[in-house]
C-alpha cells in the first residue's frame, strides 16, 4: 500500500513540475473540515476529514484524508485517502481526476476518481465524484456556511453515497444509499485559521446495505452529538 501511494505522488508531482502552469507562484494550504469526536447512544466516533493542495489557480494537486474511529472497540471503521488533480473547468467549479485508496476494517480497495469540485448558486460548496473499480459508486457532498454574525457559523452539510455493486466485505449492498446530514455550529477563535465547534451528525443506511446492516445485527442508523474544531492554515 505504502508503494501506491509513493507511486501515485511521485507522478501528480511530475505533472505539476512538467507543466507550463507550474512556473506560476504556487498556492498551498492545509484544511481540516472536521475534526471531532462524536457522542453516540452506543458507541463514541473520532471522526476527521483533511484536505491539503499544494499548485495554482489553474492545476493544483489536492491529498484528501477522511476516516473513522470507533473508540468503543477500538476499530477502524474507515479509513479513506485521495490523491487529486483538479483544473479549471467554469470560473466556479474544477474537474477532478485521481485516485483513491481505502483501508477499512477489511479488505483494501483502491478506485480511479473522476468528479467536479466547486461552488453552486448560492454559494454551496459542492463535491460530485464517480468511483470506478469492478466496485464502483457515486458519492455527491453539499454544505453550506450560513453567517449568523462575523464569527459565529452554521454549517449544515450533507452526504450521499451510493454503490452500484454489492461489497459484502464492507457491508455495501448494490443500490443501497448510505445518507449523513449534519449540522455544526462554530466560532472563529483566530480569523479562520481555529474554529472550534459543537453540532449534530446523523447517518442513515437504505435498501440492500439496510439489509445487510440489520442481518448482522446492527443498526440501520445513527445520531451522534459532535464536538470538534475546524483548521485552516
Amino acid at each position: 500500500m505504502r508503494s501506491i501511494y509513493i507511486g501515485l505522488m511521485a507522478f501528480a508531482v511530475t505533472i505539476l513540475a512538467a507543466s507550463p502552469l507550474f512556473a506560476e507562484q504556487l498556492i498551498w494550504g492545509i484544511q481540516a473540515e472536521q475534526l471531532e469526536y462524536r457522542i453516540g447512544n452506543d458507541t463514541d466516533v473520532m471522526a476527521w476529514d483533511v484536505d491539503a493542495l499544494v499548485g495554482t489557480d489553474e492545476l493544483k494537486l489536492v491529498f484528501r484524508s477522511e476516516g473513522e474511529f470507533e473508540t468503543n472497540g477500538d476499530t477502524l471503521e474507515a479509513m479513506e485517502n485521495q490523491l487529486r488533480l483538479q483544473a479549471p473547468i467554469s470560473t466556479f467549479f474544477d474537474a477532478v481526476g485521481g485516485v483513491r485508496v481505502d483501508t477499512p476494517e477489511g479488505p483494501d480497495r483502491v478506485y480511479g476518481v473522476v468528479g467536479v469540485h466547486g461552488l453552486a448558486p448560492q454559494w454551496f460548496e459542492i463535491d460530485a465524484d464517480l468511483f470506478v473499480s469492478d466496485r464502483p459508486s457515486f458519492r455527491f457532498e453539499a454544505e453550506y456556511e450560513a453567517l449568523i454574525t462575523n464569527r459565529l457559523i452554521l454549517t449544515p452539510s450533507i452526504e450521499f453515497n451510493l454503490p452500484f455493486t454489492d461489497d459484502l466485505a464492507i457491508e455495501q449492498g448494490a443500490w443501497g444509499p448510505k445518507l449523513e446530514v449534519g449540522a455544526r455550529l462554530s466560532y472563529d477563535l483566530v480569523d479562520r485559521a481555529i474554529s472550534p465547534y459543537i453540532g449534530i451528525h446523523y447517518e442513515r443506511v437504505f435498501g440492500e446495505t439496510e439489509d445487510i446492516a440489520t442481518s448482522e445485527g446492527k443498526d440501520a442508523d445513527a445520531l451522534f452529538l459532535t464536538i470538534g474544531t475546524k483548521l485552516f492554515f
